[in-house]
């Protein structure tokens, strides 16, 4: 049995040094487009390491949280295997 209340925790691993918020939003399935982003950031709902956060161009790198509602987002580095396909 689940508890419903329980966050959502997923990887998202990047292969360059960093990654934009709405970049990261998209990969993780939050947004459908980048359009999406703006209402979404605007609404006060998606923090990052704990802090509300409204642009859409935040760089993030590995080991920030990204949290929108019950779903927390951690990037990741890719996997030198990865890397090389």
């Amino acid at each position: 049995m689940t508890d419903s209340s329980a966050e959502s925790f997923q990887e998202v691993p990047i292969r360059d040094q960093s990654i934009r918020l709405g970049q990261l939003l998209k990969l993780a399935n939050l947004i459908a487009s980048g359009s999406d982003a703006k209402p979404l950031l605007g609404s006060g709902k998606i923090l990052v390491n704990g802090d509300v956060e409204s642009r859409r161009g935040r760089t993030l790198w590995p080991g920030d949280r990204v949290t929108c509602g019950d779903v927390v987002v951690q990037v990741t580095r890719a996997a030198e295997a990865d890397n090389a396909r």
